[in-house]
């Protein structure tokens, strides 16, 4: 499917603001599930973009606004070309198999990123009591990470004001509540407490088509959760939504947790007064 996105953040300043540097991760990864064919950026001020990529593969742009400025306006466009996720490749192997894998040094060291917590998934009494509602079953580790993410679904209610940017997988099982980046996490940390490896990731979900047609809605940008399958690969799931990836989803990028991904970042100097204002259109070019 052909989805075009267009992403406008917008940042005003009580102060006038110098020495701003910025890095952006706003553009769609190319991998076996999606295309991106075509991307640019924009900002205001005019700024010279420095692109690279960074440990995880994801491409950055950065960029440096030194004279004095009130707004900074970073806008991109992209056409990517989405599929379903392969999941006719369903691991074969026995649980006790992909166990085996798990536990292996070589699988072990190829995924330690991927399997270490971090400061938004520790691995906290309450966590490892909250995996344990989850024990692997016998029909694979697939069927156990839908079986996971199916719960958390279950779990956790949406709620846009219970948490912030900030928030961990520790409060938000205090909480029960929170947004897709709470919900990822949450995968994320039980699936490392059992040696599975996962990742966050951060892109996009059309969902126009599911609205009556009508764009006349909030849209944002989303996250969700890559479990390594023993056997199968990188396997995305949205804990948020209750659904396996599929054509629906644009990525941007993978990581640790959000930190590691956070689509735009950066310092300025000037006063702590500012404004932030993101709007995001996805939109599908095809029938």
């Amino acid at each position: 499917m052909k989805i075009e996105i267009q992403h406008v953040t917008r940042y005003k300043y009580g102060e006038p603001a110098t020495e701003s540097v910025n890095e952006l991760r706003l553009t769609p990864r190319t991998d076996g599930r999606q295309s991106c064919y075509h991307h640019e950026v924009m900002i205001e001020p005019t700024a010279s973009l420095f692109t690279y990529e960074d440990y995880f593969g994801n491409r950055v742009h950065a960029f440096s606004v030194n004279s004095p400025h009130r707004e900074l306006v970073v806008r991109t466009r992209a056409t990517v070309v989405t599929r379903d996720q392969d999941t006719a490749i369903r691991p074969a192997a026995a649980l006790e198999e992909q166990l085996l894998k798990l536990q292996s040094e070589e699988f072990q060291d190829r995924y330690i990123e991927y399997l270490l917590p971090t400061a938004y998934t520790l691995e906290t009494e309450e966590l490892l009591a909250y995996a344990e509602r989850y024990p692997f079953g016998g029909e694979g580790l697939f069927a156990w990470s839908r079986g996971l993410m199916e719960g958390i679904h279950r779990d956790l209610t949406y709620d846009p004001g219970a948490s912030h940017v900030h928030t961990t997988v520790s409060e938000t099982l205090q909480l029960l509540r929170g947004v897709c980046q709470d919900y990822a996490h949450l995968m994320i940390a039980v699936c490392r407490s059992r040696g599975v490896p996962a990742r966050y990731v951060s892109g996009y979900h059309f969902v126009g088509d599911l609205q009556g047609g009508s764009a006349d809605f909030e849209q944002a940008s989303h996250a969700w959760v890559e479990v390594q399958i023993p056997g199968t690969g990188w396997l995305g799931f949205d804990p948020t939504n209750q659904a396996e990836v599929g054509w629906r989803y644009v990525k941007l990028g993978h990581g640790r947790d959000y930190k590691d991904i956070v689509p735009v970042k950066g310092v300025y100097r000037g006063s702590g007064e500012q404004h932030l204002e993101v709007t995001v259109d996805v939109r599908r070019l095809d029938a």
